[in-house]
């Protein structure tokens, strides 16, 4: 009896702190207020989005230089990190004549708030009207997701079909990725937020593409490709051998940016 209490309570007291503190393990928000925008980007913009809820988000709307496409990408970043994390994929999608909105979530880059499943969302909704704003309807825009990204522009999509969807290092749902890195716990009886991507996705009728790292060590390659599968319009499964999650390649590499210019060139 005393060997099972030796093994048993220490499991619930892990079990405990992980429910309580769940979002902890989900979220790491940068608070780092990023600089001005056109310290970083030049002719890039500071904007502010106010969400549903009323909070105020901050923001970098950065143009492309010349005419461009008259298109725009929402960049939905993914759990770590701020903006100031993703200017080269910015750089790199406004050098091929894109509009790129690059955003912060509640709890992320000074911003108030704290992130949840509901917050991220109506964060995502609160970009895709200053995109609106600024005369580019959703039909004129493709949702750009990372990751948690990923899960964050598919709900979006869900409610308002964009142009098209690319997807970077997507998981087919919470529950599954946290069973991935929690084989040990009841992670789908524990977790409050549930981003089921795969089954969203499935309902989701644009020209979609999805990009992995097949030495993918966060999301499990083979939970991209769960995606990929279920979308009824996938354009493309791009497949970048020995890139990590976090690596350059894989995050605004020139493979990355050449197949969402393929998607966009199909879409607009």
């Amino acid at each position: 009896m005393v060997a099972v209490l030796v093994v048993v309570a220490p499991l619930l007291l892990l079990t405990g702190f992980l429910w309580a503190g769940q979002r902890s393990v989900i979220y790491l928000p940068s608070a780092v207020v990023p600089p001005p925008a056109a310290e970083v980007i030049p002719g890039a913009q500071d904007v502010h989005l106010t969400a549903e809820d009323g909070l105020v988000l901050g923001g970098w709307f950065v143009p492309p230089p010349g005419r461009g496409r008259e298109a725009a990408v929402l960049v939905a970043n993914g759990n770590a990190g701020n903006r100031e994390s993703r200017v080269p994929l910015a750089r790199a999608l406004a050098a091929e004549g894109f509009a790129v909105l690059l955003f912060d979530y509640r709890g992320y880059g000074g911003n108030e708030g704290s992130p949840s499943e509901p917050g991220l969302a109506a964060d995502a909704r609160a970009a895709a009207d200053h995109l609106a704003e600024r005369g580019f309807a959703a039909d004129r825009t493709i949702y750009f997701g990372e990751s948690l990204g990923a899960a964050v522009a598919t709900g979006l999509a869900v409610e308002r079909p964009p142009a098209a969807l690319f997807l970077r290092s997507p998981f087919s749902s919470l529950a599954d990725l946290g069973e991935r890195h929690y084989p040990f716990l009841p992670v789908r009886l524990l977790l409050w937020d549930r981003y089921p991507v795969a089954e969203q996705v499935a309902g989701v009728d644009v020209p979609t593409t999805v990009v992995l790292g097949d030495a993918d060590r966060v999301v499990p390659p083979e939970q991209s490709r769960e995606v990929a599968a279920a979308s009824p319009n996938l354009v493309e499964e791009v497949v970048l051998p020995g890139a990590d999650h976090n690596d350059a390649e894989l995050v605004h590499g020139p493979e990355v940016i050449e197949a969402f210019v393929r998607l966009a060139d199909r879409a607009l």
